[in-house]
């Protein structure tokens, strides 16, 4: 903010631009006589039509010009500072963001070295701006008052030349009308909107509904803008919104029959709740909920979706773009983006306060994440909770963030409903125009508390002692077009909507009524697939592919492209694949292309996004090419059958939360892509860790969503540190349950081969996570036989190859991970006999656990003593708490109680890791030879 005033006191006081000094003005003169594209717009425009020549040329006849300069230097400050005149909020609130300014004199003439004698001059005679009026200074400044100074404002400072152009346009040939059918409709939102808000007040005292009063406007602004969207080339909508509002937009802007809306608050039993083909069902609250719908209109079916939210409220943004990437790919509109449009609707404090805001708005540029746009509407109550403005922002409006891409800002007051409107109107028009992202603030007020049971005036008690006496929006735009709609008609409209949901909540409260929630049908791409159980995701999923092919696969991955300049590196590893394949050998990252090209070859497509996963964070992927010259990609993965599906690839911003969340929108929409997304290092999912929560494992049991998103998590203790050893896999266990998702540490290139495939190959959908490592990506006995990948399938457990009689083991070593290869070398290195005595058995899937599968291998020890449960991890973390429930509950059930289970690794720590290497290598040697010694090897 106070650059910003620094911006407008420089704009006001610009010295250098005195008639004495004319330099300055010479060097911009030459650009504009050359056509030099560095010229601002503002100079261009001025430079347009004012006879400069006779300052250039030293004329003394008169004063003129630099008064028409002067003159000029006002009209861009109107146009740029416009809003800060604005009646931008319905309540006369003492802003203290704004203590330090002073604004009342920002607009006064004398600051422009103009005399109220100028203004009676045509200063601009000879200005060529078709935007202003003929005649008067005094005329072309209440021009400007009219356009920038009323209830509607823009902020376009920090945008490009062209658009500040076009903005100037759009506020300035108010053009704008509503003609009286429009009016009218407008009205009878109104009257939908407050009445339904009230009618839930009055009969369901105290009940949370978060109302939209105060910012009423949002629905006459939806319905109209979705109207205009329809005449733009627009198809649908995809919204996502928090709570404030969102049981209205549902009802009144959606057309969700109100009914299902009252009987929410009657805590009557859903049908829905037993369907058996959402046995997981376990719902959410009403405010969270979400929606598609097909709007009717004049103009045709409008398909809106509104997203479900959790109570973390930016958290939906991302997701809505990945939603509406995926969308877009459907209708195969990727070059315009314009026929799917997400509709980002915030609190004012939300939108600031939480840094996803920030990542999503740099999300809107990248080719791997841009959708033509989002339209950002604000709903600015004034209050965050209980938290003033001062307390909520460092920033004059809630919308500043959007200057950080440049975004035009609309800022419009909400109790001018016509202006809201037409705020709409415009910023959609900017969207399919320009394809970038557009903000509307709009400033009202919260008629109630935080929610209805709460009291705002603990805390605003003079602010709510006005907005008491306030008048509606309904009601200030019912005397607005009172000689349209009379007032006799104004309230038998009223009472008619009144009446309607009245008879809707006698028919709820009846004793014979029964109520079944409306069911969502799946669209085509989705009919196919079911909830699935933990049952489903342990069958046998055929997965391998013909050698022939494996073997075209990987020859083609092994190749050089032709006219490319190779790094000579890459050039080796391409040498190793090829000799590998000669052995009948396949490593980890080979696998791992190996998977995605037999998926392409397979019409399936693939999208990888994340940190650096072009390249791999440790450079084993190398799913893209550079060329050493001239920066050239090229990826033979997008070589494969080109005519049907993609490969996709993106290296993302460095962002956790809004790239995992918009990959998590883009599954959920479009079942035919594997998605992937991938950590840098495991633990940097801490950051994205309200999706994982909310999202991610929950979705389908709370919202009916199904997702087969892959986390590839780089994990293991190798002596990095704290921040770089953990991928926290307690975490993602202590989320699993009835069956909502795999967790994997896989430590096969086969196995891993086979889990990427199989997310493709069910009829269900559940993420999975992958524990992926990090020094087994190039370990020498991480390899596997090209045989595991043609005639096997994903192994769930697997036990050592070298152990010989299942008679004489006494001891198991149960693992996951990389650990087991470390507890393989040392047991190596012991007697032959003492060997005998220990089998290690590593889990690749430890959610859902292969019960059955173990138990065999259990009771294939007839002399088994005791089971080690064996991990690097601390005590308190990695799989241990989660291991120890399952396997006690399995020894009861198998009645081998007298089979001890005992631990060993790391004890409990606060940190995941030690910060010291020959640290780490000593507790790494420990843990190792203490399980060793549990199990009689040494």
């Amino acid at each position: 903010m106070v650059d910003k005033m620094k911006d407008v006191s420089s704009f006001q006081n610009q010295e250098n631009l005195d008639i004495t000094n004319l330099d300055y003005i010479e060097q911009e003169y030459e650009k504009f006589q050359s056509g030099d594209l560095s010229l601002s717009v503002e100079w261009n425009n001025f430079f347009k039509g004012l006879e400069f020549s006779k300052v250039l040329f030293g004329s003394k006849k008169d004063n003129l010009d630099l008064k028409s300069l002067n003159f000029f230097k006002l009209i861009q400050f109107y146009r740029n500072y416009g809003h800060l005149k604005a009646e931008l909020t319905p309540l006369c609130i003492s802003n203290k963001i704004l203590k330090n300014e002073t604004q009342k004199d920002l607009f006064n003439i004398e600051k422009f070295k103009l005399t109220p004698d100028d203004l009676k001059q045509s200063l601009l005679q000879t200005l060529k701006d078709p935007l202003l009026p003929k005649g008067r200074a005094q005329d072309i400044i209440d021009h400007l008052e009219n356009s920038y100074c009323k209830n509607i404002s823009v902020q376009t400072g920090s945008c490009k030349p062209e658009v500040r152009e076009w903005f100037y346009k759009q506020m300035e040939q108010n053009s704008f009308c509503l003609n009286q059918d429009q009016q009218k409709q407008i009205l009878s939102s109104l009257i939908k909107t407050e009445s339904l808000e009230k009618f839930i007040h009055q009969r369901f005292v105290g009940a949370k509904r978060f109302s939209i009063e105060g910012v009423d406007s949002l629905i006459p602004m939806l319905e109209m803008g979705a109207r205009f969207s329809q005449t733009q080339d627009c198809e649908e909508w995809v919204i996502g919104m928090a709570h404030r509002g969102r049981l209205n937009v549902l009802s009144t802007f959606m057309q969700k029959d109100v009914e299902e809306t009252l009987v929410l608050f009657t805590n009557q039993e859903s049908t829905k709740d037993k369907d058996s083909e959402s046995h997981n069902f376990t719902g959410d609250v009403k405010y969270h909920i979400g929606q598609s719908s097909n709007i009717e209109t004049e103009h045709g079916s409008f398909h809106c979706s509104l997203s479900f939210n959790p109570s973390h409220l930016e958290a939906i943004n991302p997701v809505v773009c990945g939603q509406v990437r995926a969308k877009q790919r459907f209708k195969k509109n990727t070059e315009t983006r314009k026929k799917v449009m997400p509709i980002l609707i915030h609190g004012d404090a939300a939108f600031i306060g939480q840094g996803v805001s920030s990542e999503t708005l740099q999300l809107s540029s990248p080719k791997g994440y841009t959708v033509g746009g989002s339209l950002h509407i604000i709903l600015n109550n004034q209050l965050g909770f209980t938290t003033n403005p001062e307390d909520a922002r460092s920033t004059r409006y809630s919308s500043d963030l959007g200057h950080s891409i440049k975004a035009p800002i609309i800022l419009v007051n909400a109790d001018n409903v016509e202006d809201c409107v037409r705020a709409m109107k415009i910023a959609i028009n900017f969207r399919q125009t320009f394809g970038e992202d557009v903000i509307i603030e709009v400033t009202g007020y919260r008629r109630f508390g935080h929610n209805e049971a709460d009291e705002p005036k603990f805390t605003q008690p003079k602010l709510y002692n006005k907005i008491s006496s306030h008048p509606t929006v309904k009601n200030i735009y019912a005397k607005h077009i009172q000689n349209i709609v009379s007032t006799e008609d104004f309230k038998k409209e009223e009472t008619e909507v009144w009446d309607n949901l009245q008879k809707k909540l006698d028919k709820i409260k009846s004793s014979d009524y029964k109520y079944k929630a409306s069911v969502e049908k799946p669209n085509d791409l989705w009919k196919k697939y079911i909830s699935g159980s933990k049952s489903d995701i342990l069958k046998p999923c055929d997965t391998n592919i013909k050698k022939e092919t494996l073997v075209k696969l990987v020859t083609n991955l092994s190749q050089e492209p032709n006219d490319f300049n190779l790094n000579s590196k890459i050039k080796r590893l391409l040498t190793k694949r090829k000799d590998f394949l000669d052995k009948n050998l396949i490593d980890w990252p080979t696998a791992e292309l190996l998977a995605y090209a037999s998926l392409r070859h397979e019409d399936v497509s693939v999208r990888i996004s994340g940190q650096d996963v072009k390249r791999g964070t440790f450079s084993h992927r190398h799913a893209v090419f550079t060329d050493q010259i001239n920066g050239k990609e090229y990826s033979a993965l997008k070589e494969i059958n080109k005519s049907n599906g993609e490969f996709c690839i993106y290296n993302s911003p460095l962002s956790e939360f809004a790239v995992l969340a918009y990959e998590y929108g883009n599954s959920i929409v479009d079942p035919s892509f594997l998605s992937i997304w991938e950590a840098q290092f495991g633990d940097f999912a801490n950051g994205a860790q309200v999706i994982i929560d909310q999202f991610l494992s929950s979705g389908e049991q709370k919202w009916n969503r199904y997702s087969g998103l892959v986390l590839l998590l780089p994990h293991g203790h190798e002596g990095q540190g704290p921040e770089h050893s953990s991928a926290r896999l307690e975490r993602y266990l202590q989320l699993c349950a009835q069956g909502n998702m795999q967790v994997c540490n896989i430590t096969t290139p086969a196995n891993l081969f086979h889990v990427l495939r199989r997310q493709m190959k069910r009829n269900f959908k559940k993420p999975l996570v992958i524990m992926s490592p990090k020094s087994l990506l190039r370990h020498p006995k991480n390899i596997s036989s090209v045989d595991d990948f043609c005639s096997s399938e994903f192994k769930e457990i697997l036990e050592e190859t070298n152990l010989v009689d299942p008679k004489k083991v006494e001891s198991v070593i149960l693992c996951s991970g990389k650990i087991f290869f470390e507890l393989e070398d040392i047991k190596l290195q012991a007697p032959k006999k003492n060997q005998a005595l220990c089998s290690i058995i590593r889990i690749e899937q430890l959610y859902p656990l292969d019960i059955t599968k173990l138990t065999s291998y259990i009771n294939a020890y007839p002399k088994l003593k005791k089971i080690i449960w064996v991990q690097e991890e601390p005590k308190n973390m990695g799989a241990y708490s989660y291991i120890n429930i399952e396997l006690q509950s399995l020894l009861q059930t198998l009645g081998l109680n007298h089979i001890n289970f005992e631990y060993s690794g790391r004890p409990s720590m606060a940190s995941t890791a030690e910060g010291s290497s020959s640290i780490h290598l000593q507790e790494q040697k420990r843990l190792i030879l203490e399980a060793l010694k549990k199990a009689f090897v040494i």
